[in-house]
């Protein structure tokens, strides 16, 4: 009996030594898991972007960039311009607007959000033959008010200006006038709408001049420096380019972004996105 009883107790103890081994291994292994989880399991859903067209460049490439390491999300971006994206955003038709102009008061008070994303240089652009170089703020404000209204006023061809802007609700737009103090008295031959065809029409006239994105000129048209220095991320970082202003993730209060949509917008803010933002010609907020 006492044989019997010794050998039940044996058997129990390397049991509960058996499932004791178990469990801290089960607890350790499912510790790793947890943590593997978080790093490499890819979010799945939709991210819809929507507003400036002066973020695409950038948008584009972060949305590249992230759905290369998410290959089962959908993300799209949507052009419409700084207003309608943030009211896009007010009236839940997208997760995440964009915006190059900072938010209103009275956009803030339906519960709109900014987060800065980057800062972006807006460039005053000539035709690649116009020989002026250099613009101070007020010969830009004077032409775009029509005070000055030929190149030969300010050092060029004697020919007419024709004066290029953006549309009502721009966020290019709305940056250029409230710098250089020209809101609702600009005098323009046309209003496009968007940064493209700003481009292509300066490209296309040699009397024109316009405003576009820093982060979207390329060689077909002239950044023109302005008071002596020219459009550059390093003069936008350090200040001395007048004419700059940022690039805005727009959500809602309240309003919960998707799995999708919060990883897109925590990846863009991370410092793995940075070299990213600035290879698109922007400078990526602190």
């Amino acid at each position: 009996m006492k044989k019997r009883l010794l050998i039940g107790l044996l058997t129990a103890c390397m049991a509960a030594s058996c499932l004791a081994g178990c469990g801290a291994s089960g607890e350790t292994s499912e510790g790793t898991a947890e943590e593997q989880t978080e790093a490499d399991v890819e979010v799945e859903g939709t991210v819809a972007t929507d507003g400036s067209t002066s973020m695409e460049k950038v948008i584009g490439a972060l949305g590249e960039a992230f759905t290369e390491e998410n290959q089962t999300v959908d993300f799209t971006y949507n052009p419409t311009g700084s207003g309608s994206g943030i009211s896009a955003v007010a009236n839940g038709t997208c997760d995440i607007g964009l915006s190059s102009r900072y938010l209103k008061d009275e956009e803030k008070e339906q519960g709109l959000e900014e987060t800065v994303l980057a800062y972006d240089g807006i460039a005053v652009i000539v035709n690649t033959s116009n020989t002026v170089a250099d613009l101070t703020l007020e010969q830009i404000a004077d032409i775009y008010t029509g005070k000055i209204t030929n190149w030969s006023e300010v050092g060029g061809e004697d020919s007419e200006i024709v004066v290029i802007g953006r549309e009502a609700g721009s966020g290019t737009r709305d940056g250029f006038e409230s710098i250089t103090g020209t809101e609702d008295a600009c005098v323009l031959r046309q209003e496009l709408t968007s940064t493209g065809d700003v481009i292509a029409t300066v490209k296309s006239n040699e009397n024109a001049i316009g405003y576009a994105s820093l982060a979207s000129v390329d060689e077909t048209v002239s950044a023109v420096s302005v008071g002596g220095v020219a459009p550059s991320a390093e003069t936008v970082l350090d200040e001395s380019y007048a004419i700059q202003r940022p690039f805005i993730l727009v959500t809602k209060e309240g309003v919960e972004l998707s799995d999708a949509a919060k990883a897109f917008m925590d990846y863009a803010l991370s410092d793995a996105a940075k070299p990213i933002i600035e290879s698109a010609g922007v400078v990526p907020a602190k």
